[in-house]
């Protein structure tokens, strides 16, 4: 068994109320229905099964904590819990496997994280250490699905199609793993790994309630990012969690003619219908919400884009955070100079813009921003993806299952 590495937490001094993002609890399954794996289970969900099998409720306390409080991967490292209620337990919510198939590590220090699901996909995740030492932060950057259906041009994760979403478990999991990998414990969890968070908006928000809470790893929600390519409808649902993660939003142009093109999102909800969304996410006090901007030469990079770019955010609090294109085989684009990215964050800051250039990470074994496409492991990638289609169809996905390939937006998947 591994330890999952806790810091110290001081007695919460008020009561923090999960009802917000947490499901009615659900009753034990029958022989219909499949069974829910057993770290999916939410605190309110766990109590009630344990209620049901006859024994007192603090056993779900214990077994939440075995959970996400230590990370253990089998029922029999719970020592405190009988072997006859370990043995219920797997038989209503076995544990599903997510496996490690491949750790590279690049010059950076940046690890890529290579997981293998029980059905046979491959999902990345990516252990990015801070540049400066002395801060001792560690950012672990998470997948939420196997492939993405979003189809943005510049992004390699697009080239596989989409294969399925993964559940709370494998969400969860992917941080048990890395922090028994690091050794220790990520300062920051973001959702910006293969897939469209907010396309699996179920799962991701059962996930994050399952890392917040206090008899578990205890993430603070400041400290959880959720990034999105623009769906409206996922963001206002975002924004009624209480306690809710921090917000990011790839935006990547200041046109909705560029942006057409580079993310087929945009034809659904443009710009205008975008920033209408994000001015209305609720912000705590010293928040704010981070727009993504991947620089593209010759695209989305010139100085009349960088003047634009303030008047889209005016009067929000905001920050951009610039990320020079990190090529992967195929596309027509190109990184831009470093002196056209200095000049590009330049105008933003004269504009008394917060931004910061986001240096590349891992790109070396193809683990920065954009380039998660699970490379090297054919035989775990999902269904052969189909050519980009032209504009006329650019108002469906690509999936990689067909019979989920029929309308856009994708319909909202229910929590596995």
């Amino acid at each position: 068994m591994r330890a999952f590495i806790q810091h110290e937490r001081a007695p919460a001094k008020r009561e923090v109320s999960f009802r917000a993002v947490t499901a009615a609890p659900t009753p034990l399954p029958t022989a219909d229905a499949a069974p829910r794996d057993l770290r999916a289970l939410l605190p309110d969900e766990l109590t009630a099964w344990v209620k049901a099998a006859g024994e007192p409720a603090y056993r779900a306390e214990q077994i939440f904590r075995w959970l996400h409080g230590r990370g253990v991967e089998t029922l029999d490292g719970m020592t405190n819990v009988p072997a006859s209620l370990r043995t219920a337990l797997e038989q209503a919510h076995p544990l599903t496997p997510l496996a490690q198939d491949v750790v590279q590590t690049a010059h950076d220090g940046t690890r890529k994280l290579r997981f293998r699901t029980h059905d046979g996909r491959a999902i990345e995740a990516v252990l990015i250490p801070d540049e400066d030492a002395a801060r001792n932060k560690l950012t672990l950057c998470v997948s939420s699905q196997v492939g993405c259906a979003i189809d943005c041009a510049f992004c390699a994760t697009a080239t596989l199609g989409f294969g399925r979403n993964l559940t709370p478990g494998e969400i969860v999991q992917q941080i048990y793993e890395a922090t028994a990998r690091a050794g220790r414990r990520p300062t920051n969890l973001v959702f910006m790994g293969m897939g469209e968070p907010l396309h699996n908006l179920d799962n991701v928000v059962r996930a994050f309630t399952l890392l917040i809470h206090p008899w578990g790893a205890g993430f603070s929600p400041r400290r959880i990012t959720v990034s999105t390519a623009g769906l409206v409808p996922g963001i206002a649902a975002l924004g009624q969690l209480s306690p809710a993660p921090n917000l990011a939003i790839s935006l990547n142009a200041t046109t909705d003619e560029v942006r057409d093109d580079l993310m087929p999102i945009n034809r659904k909800w443009p710009i205008a219908e975008l920033m209408r969304a994000a001015r209305a996410f609720p912000l705590g006090h010293g928040r704010k919400v981070t727009f993504e901007y991947v620089l593209l030469a010759g695209v989305n990079d010139s100085d009349a884009d960088a003047e634009r770019l303030p008047r889209l955010i005016k009067g929000l609090p905001a920050m951009i955070n610039i990320i020079p294109w990190n090529p992967f085989a195929g596309p027509r684009f190109k990184r831009p100079s470093a002196e056209r990215i200095r000049t590009f964050q330049e105008i933003l800051r004269k504009h008394d813009v917060q931004t910061y250039i986001r240096t590349p990470r891992g790109d070396d074994i193809d683990a920065a921003c954009g380039q998660l496409a699970v490379r090297g492991r054919p035989d775990l990638v999902p269904a052969p993806r189909k050519p980009r289609r032209t504009a006329p169809d650019l108002d469906r996905p690509g999936d990689a299952d067909p019979s989920q390939a029929s309308t856009w937006p994708p319909p909202a998947p229910t929590t596995n």
